[in-house]
């Protein structure tokens, strides 16, 4: 009776140990993936609202948000670092904008994630991507401020980017304009958009993300 018991429980730690291994396995090949396409979806762009024509956003961070809601804040969060490192390496910002870049798209992905951890239910995912987008806006102001509008001045004089801006938005005349009337407010709206299409797709990718089939 005692050998039985024991080979039992061997039987059972070797199975919840291979479980164990089989789901860290997977777990790294998700974030792999949807780094990968996440670093894809960097190249498809379309103009930024709010914005002349030289400031662009993408589709990346959905791969992001849907691993974020599948397998956590922190698992999304590495996404949008391996992106940013893979987009790096082939930089001509000195990896600046990429760090500017992961900021932003990280204080989406991490916020909506921490949020959704709590309660995984639909509401929940809505006050969560909402709550995501408007950090998302606030992180592009400070980075647009401090980083990324300093880092324009190395291609052109900071009164002919403002003045750019200026041609979109009229009432623009200062760098801080800038932040408050296209930056906060695009960012915002990018968010939103990122929101809306992991919204809609999530149910039909989140089994095989989590493993389920």
């Amino acid at each position: 009776m005692s050998n039985t018991t024991e080979k039992n429980t061997t039987k059972t730690a070797a199975v919840q140990a291979g479980a164990q291994t089989t789901g860290k396995a997977r777990y790294l090949t998700v974030i792999a993936l949807m780094a990968a396409i996440s670093y894809i979806l960097a190249f498809l762009e379309v103009p930024m609202p709010l914005a002349p024509s030289f400031a662009r956003m993408d589709a990346s961070d959905v791969p992001a948000l849907l691993t974020t809601f599948a397998l956590g804040p922190v698992a999304g969060t590495v996404v949008e670092l391996i992106k940013n490192v893979l987009q790096a390496l082939s930089t001509s910002t000195g990896g600046i904008g990429e760090l500017a870049n992961f900021l932003m798209g990280a204080s989406l992905v991490f916020i909506a994630g921490l949020i959704y951890k709590q309660k995984k239910t639909r509401k929940i995912a809505v006050v969560s991507c909402v709550a995501g987008s408007v950090a998302m806006g606030i992180m592009a102001a400070i980075m647009n401020y401090f980083v990324l509008l300093p880092m324009y001045q190395i291609f052109m004089p900071i009164d002919q980017v403002i003045a750019s801006f200026a041609e979109v938005i009229p009432f623009i005349h200062t760098k801080l304009d800038v932040v408050l009337y296209s930056a906060l407010p695009g960012n915002i709206f990018k968010g939103l958009i990122v929101s809306v299409i992991t919204m809609l797709v999530y149910k039909r990718v989140s089994p095989a993300m989590k493993g389920m089939r």
